[in-house]
């Protein structure tokens, strides 16, 4: 990747839970990665770090630019300055 190419943020999605058969919650997760393997890898361990038991992640992707919204623009900024942003939300049921 050269200087003038904008370096892509990856998102996963999935759920989380704080205790084993708990409630559980939506995630998203925004970091910088240079493959998916290394993507899911950081994400488990922010998310441990973050106290989550258990993770059970769904979808990844690379997000083509900024979003328009709060969470997930200052998600996305974090994750450019070399931050895994985590951003849970009630699921619905």
């Amino acid at each position: 990747m050269n200087d003038n190419e904008e370096r892509r943020v990856t998102i996963i999605v999935g759920r989380v839970w704080r205790n084993k058969g708990g409630d559980s919650e939506g995630v998203h997760v925004l970091l910088l990665a240079p493959d998916d393997d290394s993507a899911v890898r950081l994400a488990l361990e922010a998310l441990a770090r973050e106290g989550y038991a258990e993770a059970e992640l769904d979808q990844i992707g690379e997000m083509e630019g900024a979003p328009d919204e709060e969470p997930h623009f200052s998600a996305w900024q974090g994750a450019l300055e070399g931050e895994v942003s985590v951003i849970t939300f009630d699921e619905e049921r």
